[in-house]
């Protein structure tokens, strides 16, 4: 049986996704209970505000030693979401350079957009780069809704699932393994989102 867990960090959207899982699946709970986190089939890390101040409050209150062990060893699906997108990579550099989790390599840096302003806030879509049950359906489906300055850089191409352009093309989809990260709001997303969360979930 689906056990979903959101973990909360102080991050500011925390409740928009706890009632986007909800509309999905009726086992939903927002916890940093080491034994929540064990007992949960699909783990959740959302994300509001800077790369450097998200970590601080991670490693203060999140039991990182827990979530290796779930995530990286057992191969739980987890899924960060904006700023728990980022934080996925090694060093992240907003305001100063900060490390990140290391799950999937790469750097976290500032939008370069050209003419566009920032931050990107508003719709936008994606193009997909690598075949993922995370995407499944979503080829033609409507835009994602995005608020951030920053994007995650991935070192490994492959670990790009999908990009999205806005003045320059940045990785909107990372994923490797169990591990998947999406730079855009699904809980902000409408029905691409709630189609998002329906493929996460069915991620054995």
């Amino acid at each position: 049986m689906q056990r979903i867990c959101i973990l909360d960090y102080g991050s500011g959207n925390v409740k928009s996704v706890y009632n986007l899982f909800s509309e999905v699946s009726g086992n939903v709970t927002v916890s940093n209970a080491p034994a929540d986190i064990e007992a949960a089939s699909h783990i959740v890390l959302p994300g509001v505000g800077a790369f450097g101040a998200a970590m601080r409050r991670i490693g203060e209150t999140l039991p990182l030693d827990v979530l290796e062990r779930v995530v990286r060893e057992q191969g739980k699906p987890f899924l960060g979401i904006c700023v728990g997108m980022q934080v996925l990579a090694d060093t992240g550099h907003e305001f100063g350079e900060t490390p990140g989790l290391g799950w999937i390599g790469g750097t976290v840096r500032q939008l370069q957009p050209g003419t566009f302003p920032l931050p990107h806030i508003g719709w936008n879509n994606i193009d997909i780069r690598q075949p993922s049950p995370l995407l499944e359906g979503l080829d033609h489906a409507p835009d994602f809704y995005y608020v951030h300055s920053f994007a995650f850089d991935a070192a490994d191409p492959a670990d790009v699932l999908a990009t999205t352009d806005y003045g320059q093309q940045f990785t909107g989809v990372v994923g490797r393994g169990n591990i998947y990260g999406v730079q855009f709001h699904p809980e902000k997303s409408q029905r691409a989102g709630m189609r998002l969360v329906k493929n996460f979930l069915a991620i054995p």
